[in-house]
């Protein structure tokens, strides 16, 4: 029986697509799944480490790793103009991109997607890197100028007296006309061609699953929501498991191309081979 390590954030959109895995709702065959969460750096890192079978990782992370990791076709969290936000103690000036240069500024991590796609925002600034729980706090304290929002505190911010100066995913989708990807599913390509189509199979009908049981998988996923209320927690599932969660389609893969190729350009990133886990004959672009 094959053992397999599947690590994810504990964050109430990836406990919603995982819900059916991490409950036993579906059949899986032979194959055991042990569950491991952490927060996307430190799953960047120790899949950097080649520590994981099946992680989450951070799109800006996975250039680092497309040698030895594959994508899984399901579970992106995909932004359609909308994102990670670049918040402040001061209501937004009138040229936000030109006033966020050489700014300190609070990131939830160097490999984080929100990173690098700040940095193509405006490359010139101080990231300071700190938990992306505590952002906020950073920012209030005046320990930083501002602060980059991942999670749920893209929607709790102004409930602390913060300020909007840009929506990455808005300002990505006005720079290319497409969506912002943010992380993935990736596999380990050592465990072999059909194993990751069998474990690929598992994760689309997991997250199926929970959208054909949305209750259900809300109430798991309320668990992992660090004090929002069911109604925000929703609302907040609903933004990153969405259409492109269960199938990227070739929309969604070419957002992914496209960001890995302008960050290789700017010299943010190093030329990555992309590749996704998909079933015998199945026509798709493989490579940026």
């Amino acid at each position: 029986m094959p053992t397999i390590h599947l690590a994810h954030s504990p964050d109430a959109d990836d406990a919603f697509m995982f819900y059916a895995l991490a409950e036993g709702r579906i059949a899986t065959g032979d194959r055991h799944y042990v569950h491991q969460l952490a927060d996307i750096e430190t799953l960047n890192q120790r899949a950097l480490r080649g520590e994981l079978d099946v992680t989450a990782v951070s799109f800006h992370a996975y250039a680092y790793l497309a040698d030895r990791y594959a994508l899984l076709p399901h579970g992106a969290s995909v932004g359609d103009r909308y994102g990670p936000r670049l918040v402040a103690r001061e209501p937004a000036p009138a040229d936000p991109q030109t006033s966020t240069r050489d700014r300190r500024i609070a990131v939830p991590g160097k490999l984080t997607t929100a990173f690098l796609v700040l940095r193509l925002y405006q490359p010139d600034f101080e990231p300071v890197p700190v938990p992306f729980d505590e952002i906020e706090d950073a920012v209030l304290s005046g320990a930083v100028d501002a602060g980059l929002l991942i999670h749920e505190g893209q929607l709790t911010y102004q409930q602390r007296g913060l300020h909007l100066w840009v929506d990455l995913g808005e300002w990505w989708f006005g720079e290319t006309g497409l969506p912002l990807p943010l992380g993935g599913n990736a596999i380990r390509r050592a465990l072999g061609p059909e194993l990751m189509r069998a474990v690929s199979r598992d994760l689309k009908a997991s997250i199926s699953y929970g959208l054909e049981h949305r209750e259900d998988a809300l109430r798991y996923a309320q668990r992992f929501a660090r004090g929002l209320d069911p109604t925000t927690t929703d609302r907040f599932v609903g933004m990153y498991v969405n259409d492109f969660t269960l199938d990227y389609g070739d929309r969604g893969r070419r957002a992914v191309a496209t960001l890995l190729e302008r960050g290789a350009r700017a010299g943010l990133l190093p030329p990555a081979r992309l590749s996704f886990v998909d079933e015998p004959g199945t026509p798709r672009p493989a490579r940026c």
